[in-house]
């Protein structure tokens, strides 16, 4: 949990999808859980960077399915925010209520990412 909260912007959307079967795990989700170690075995020399800027911009980038999961429906969403060519903030999880379109999705997904650019 740690690298997918602190360091590893590149994770949090398996590491959710994952934690929702920690209750009763079958095969596909060890196996999937495996395949994620591998995956950070062989990227561990990945590390967030940061560059200096003449000018800091903070840039943010937000996303969603639509009703991913197959249990109740509801979309996922992820956002990240980038200042100086690296990552400091970064979300990815199930939204709280179940959309009736893509686009819905996608609004629910900016609405959260907006608020997290304000507080930024």
């Amino acid at each position: 949990m740690y690298a997918q909260v602190c360091t590893r912007p590149d994770i949090p959307y398996i590491v959710g999808m994952l934690g929702r079967y920690l209750s009763n795990p079958g095969m596909d989700h060890w196996r999937a859980a495996k395949r994620v170690m591998r995956y950070l075995q062989r990227t561990k020399e990945y590390m967030l960077t940061y560059r200096r800027l003449d000018q800091l911009e903070l840039i943010g980038y937000s996303d969603s399915d639509f009703a991913g999961c197959q249990d109740s429906r509801r979309s996922t969403s992820g956002y990240i925010y980038l200042l100086a060519g690296g990552a400091i903030s970064w979300r990815s999880a199930k939204q709280t209520l179940v959309t009736s379109s893509t686009m819905e999705a996608e609004f629910v997904a900016c609405y959260e990412a907006s608020n997290q650019g304000i507080w930024l």
